[in-house]
């Protein structure tokens, strides 16, 4: 990888990436993520990658639910708070987000921890999901000089870890390929990827999910976007059913424009997905964010 920025040409790199691009803001807001110390300790070297990737790539946010096709480094707390026709009321602490790394300006990895799902319910009892991990790929990207957009295939592999049947039958392969494109202040990013569960299709069956997000900056650190959600089932006890949801979500980035590039980024957001389907697993579920760049 290349060498760190200093602090005069990492001002170089935001201000050339201003002219072509929405606003400061949102560049240094990746800027802002890596680390820009001289050293080579492996510390450093980790904390200076979010900035090597600033010319390769756009500078929207990561959508709430679907994958952000960019590559980027960063650790999420997250839940959901779901609920059903029958008031059933399900929180999941975790929501299937922990941590992710960048090993070099192409691949990203991507740990994720069993979540804690309560159930409120006397007939299932709580415990953890399943575990996961994810290998994200760059295939091509460009910043706003050079077309503005990603292409990303990523592979995710699930295990069998939930406790009290709160995790899947088996492990499960997800393969998606992710892409989007930035005009200005506005972005759409989209998602097409499977769900492949190694047996038991009978009980699991196999899904094909397809996502799209519309996204504004609004201010100069506010950013509104609106995401559909949509699966569709192959197979197993709901073949042929459509699920759909409409998620309106925003986020905000909590900085200061004199913090040095060393100090990590914070974002605080949120969403509510809503039902809009005949068949869906639940009404409405709602998702509050905290996301820190490093």
């Amino acid at each position: 990888m290349a060498a760190s920025l200093n602090a005069f040409s990492l001002v170089q790199t935001v201000n050339k990436i201003r002219t072509t691009s929405l606003s400061a803001p949102a560049v240094v807001l990746f800027a802002c993520a890596g680390g820009g110390g001289g050293q080579q300790s492996v510390y450093e070297r980790m904390r200076k990658q979010n900035t090597n990737m600033i010319p390769l790539q756009p500078v929207w946010m990561g959508p709430l639910m679907q994958s952000d096709s960019r590559l980027t480094q960063s650790a999420r707390v997250s839940f959901s708070n779901s609920y059903t026709f029958a008031r059933t009321h399900t929180v999941n602490y975790g929501n299937w987000h922990t941590v992710n790394f960048l090993a070099g300006n192409r691949v990203q990895i991507n740990l994720i921890a069993p979540p804690y799902i309560q159930n409120h319910s006397a007939a299932i009892k709580d415990g953890f999901g399943d575990a996961s991990a994810e290998v994200k790929y760059r295939i091509a990207s460009g910043n706003a000089a050079h077309g503005n957009f990603a292409v990303t295939a990523m592979l995710t592999e699930s295990w069998p870890t939930g406790s009290y049947e709160n995790g899947a039958a088996t492990a499960a392969y997800y393969p998606t390929l992710a892409a989007g494109r930035m005009w200005g202040r506005f972005d759409v990013q989209t998602t097409l990827g499977g769900a492949l569960p190694t047996g038991r299709i009978w009980k699991q069956g196999r899904q094909i999910g397809w996502n799209t997000t519309g996204q504004v900056l609004a201010g100069r650190n506010l950013w509104l976007d609106v995401e559909d959600n949509a699966t569709f089932n192959y197979g197993g006890p709901f073949d042929g059913k459509t699920e759909n949801f409409l998620t309106p979500a925003f986020f905000y980035v909590l900085r200061r424009m004199e913090w040095k590039p060393t100090r990590p980024i914070f974002v605080v957001g949120g969403g509510m997905q809503i039902a809009t389907s005949a068949f869906h697993a639940y009404n409405h579920n709602l998702i509050p964010e905290l996301r820190m760049l490093f």
